[in-house]
């Protein structure tokens, strides 16, 4: 065979990598810890936890809390007495997971056995939550926005500071490999200099009207996780934002809300970025990316199910794309709470700083604003809200 001579060895000699693209294979091989643990000990052995709020996700959250073996869930603080028993019987809880309502939150934040919270509750509360849970001395996870202000987050990172907590903002996106993979390929420079950003997110299912009349709107619900997921990218805040918006639906023009989003970027290095963000997509979960530098192009696509095509005389068929965010982002949600849990159990640092946290509210501000006026917003950037390696204005 003329081939031979490129392979004159068994392959059982040698030492076969597998490639590293592979995040999941260290799941399942209980002899080859994470390199983040190796020589150290953690802070306490198992994470004693309240959860927030068993909404759709809450529940998210819940899936993956009963899944971890570094957790112990003590409390749920939901005020919905009626779900207390349909929760503890999907998740087969233990009869000493406590059910509370908010007025007794109290009980839980006072117990020396609690380490962490994680807050999932409504949006207009997550700001008392947070500066209750800190100030009782515990390590807090929150689904963002933080607070309905750029001022409320400053002041819950300002607080976590003062009282030598954690806060952890849940930007599940950046934990996803293909978002994660985009980010070391664009900051090692793969296509060179960034010249034009694209995101793209349109959600599905519709959102319920008692949702989005609770969820701050779509700014701060939605676009927010694209322009945490552009800023961390490209390593810098936008100095220009436009918007050009509008309701599609009535009953979402009703709330004063929008549904239908394009809105426009400049960045201090010249880089253009656009997101595209609409409430509904009637064909799925559509969650896209293009990043165009001067080297190369960078594309993220959808995910689906399953990868079959039936090809028949009349075309070919493949299955719709993924429909729901939790199903898009299951390892995202696992892979955040773990590094959470981390960082609670003193193995790392947090991946998402108050800075960030704080300059992407701003930004969903400015939008809103850009908005209502039909203009362009123009941003100033001090060097202290400004993340570590971001570049500075």
């Amino acid at each position: 065979m003329a081939t031979a001579k490129f392979s004159p060895e068994s392959p059982y000699s040698k030492d076969l990598p597998l490639h590293p693209s592979d995040f999941k294979k260290l799941s399942f091989d209980i002899f080859a810890p994470k390199e983040l643990y190796v020589g150290k000990t953690p802070l306490m052995k198992k994470v004693g936890l309240v959860l927030f709020g068993t909404g759709r996700q809450g529940n998210v959250h819940l899936e993956n809390i009963i899944g971890n073996p570094r957790v112990d869930l003590k409390y749920i603080v939901e005020e919905d007495v009626s779900k207390w028993e349909k929760v503890k019987e999907k998740w087969s809880l233990r009869d000493d997971t406590v059910f509370i309502k908010a007025d007794q939150a109290d009980m839980a934040l006072s117990d020396q056995d609690i380490h962490a919270c994680l807050v999932v509750t409504p949006m207009k509360t997550h700001q008392k939550l947070i500066l209750q849970s800190l100030n009782a001395g515990k390590h807090v996870f929150c689904e963002k926005p933080m607070a309905e202000t750029t001022e409320g987050v400053r002041l819950c990172y300002e607080t976590a500071k003062s009282v030598g907590k954690t806060l952890f903002c849940a930007f599940n996106r950046r934990f996803d490999s293909s978002f994660r993979d985009a980010y070391d390929r664009v900051r090692a420079g793969e296509i060179g200099q960034v010249q034009q950003i694209q995101l793209l997110s349109r959600d599905s299912p519709l959102p319920p009207i008692a949702y989005l009349k609770t969820s701050g709107g779509l700014f701060h619900d939605c676009s927010i996780h694209d322009i945490d997921i552009m800023t961390w990218i490209l390593g810098e805040f936008p100095t220009e934002v436009w918007v050009n918006a509008n309701a599609m639906f009535p009953e979402i023009k009703e709330i004063g809300d929008v549904d239908n989003v394009v809105i426009n970027f400049k960045f201090p290095s010249g880089t253009l970025g656009v997101i595209n963000n609409c409430r509904y997509a009637a064909y799925g979960h559509d969650q896209r990316m293009e990043a165009y530098g001067r080297d190369g192009l960078l594309s993220m696509g959808n995910d689906r199910p399953n990868r079959n095509t039936v090809a028949k005389w009349n075309g070919a068929l493949t299955t719709p794309i993924l429909q729901t965010t939790p199903s898009r982002y299951p390892d995202a949600y696992r892979a955040e709470l773990s590094h959470f849990l981390d960082i609670v159990q003193g193995f790392d640092k947090p991946v998402v700083t108050g800075e960030m946290t704080a300059g992407v509210q701003k930004i969903c501000d400015a939008c809103r604003e850009s908005s209502k006026t039909g203009k362009k917003v123009t941003l100033s950037w001090e060097n202290s809200e400004i993340p570590e390696d971001y570049v500075k204005v």
